[in-house]
């Protein structure tokens, strides 16, 4: 049996990038995988850069199971039917990956606070931080429900807690951060852990397309040898959702690098990548 059969997972955000990455190993596992985001293969906001639809599509050829929902997790009723949904069709939520963010709408330059466009805040928070917080508000009661626990992963970036470089993604991130912790400590009793989740320098759509470059020749590319693909944070998610003693960790912030080295996984290629470190 693998190792994730019966549970069911929820990923928001999981068109591209790390949330692509973590549904289709959650659903490899043996998780049933829905999956949200505003981009299907009918209305793309993406440019071609994935859709949900892909997602599950992608999912499927691998021999896993799951479902599409469009969902703009700004909207708060949407956010609400998906979790409705999920109870409809399986009374049940299991794990929850709060990935959905909008931040990147704008360039995200290292220069000081008063150097930088004030649409950094909604972007980051209403797009990012308040849509993360949002979907916990809903899914949680539905989550306390199970017997055995689950497990709420933040997806965010993290390094000891180092200035970041741009003041409003610092910001953001690190709210994430706190948000995972204060859950933890209201969830501890139920079984639920909490954990924000940093991967290091990952190869997604948008950074594969800004060097110009591709998933088959970014070995190519001097800037992306020490990069990984979307999928070792997708295992680091399955390692923390496998492990029965993950409530451990709850509220400590976790490192991708880290993980593999704790529970001997690899990015898809066999390496084990290192942590990445901001440079200060």
């Amino acid at each position: 049996m693998k190792p994730l059969q019966g549970k069911v997972a929820l990923v928001t955000g999981g068109s591209r990038g790390a949330g692509k990455g973590i549904a289709i190993e959650l659903a490899k596992a043996g998780a049933f995988v829905y999956v949200t985001g505003r981009s299907t293969s009918a209305h793309s906001t993406s440019q071609g850069n994935g859709d949900i639809d892909r997602t599950i599509s992608e999912i499927e050829q691998e021999g896993g199971e799951g479902a599409a929902i469009r969902c703009d997790h700004t909207i708060d009723s949407e956010t609400e039917s998906v979790i409705r949904r999920i109870e409809t069709e399986h009374g049940q939520l299991d794990i929850l990956v709060n990935n959905v963010w909008g931040g990147n709408e704008l360039e995200i330059a290292n220069k000081p606070l008063w150097e930088l466009p004030v649409e950094h805040w909604d972007h980051m928070f209403n797009s990012g931080v308040r849509a993360q917080l949002m979907t916990n508000y809903y899914a949680i009661p539905l989550m306390r429900n199970n017997k055995n626990g689950g497990l709420i992963i933040h997806t965010t970036f993290w390094d000891q807690y180092k200035y970041i470089g741009n003041f409003y993604y610092d910001l953001a991130k690190n709210a994430l951060v706190r948000m995972a912790y204060g859950l933890s400590i209201e969830l501890q009793k139920d079984g639920i852990a909490v954990i924000p989740l940093s991967p290091g320098w990952m190869r997604t759509e948008l950074v594969l397309k800004s060097m110009e470059t591709d998933e088959e020749h970014w070995h190519e590319v001097e800037a992306l040898h020490l990069s990984e693909s979307t999928r070792y944070i997708g295992r680091a998610v399955c390692a923390l959702a496998s492990d029965p003693l993950v409530i451990e960790k709850t509220g400590t912030p976790q490192q991708v690098g880290l993980l593999a080295e704790e529970y001997d996984f690899t990015d898809i290629d066999g390496r084990r990548v290192p942590i990445f470190k901001v440079t200060e």
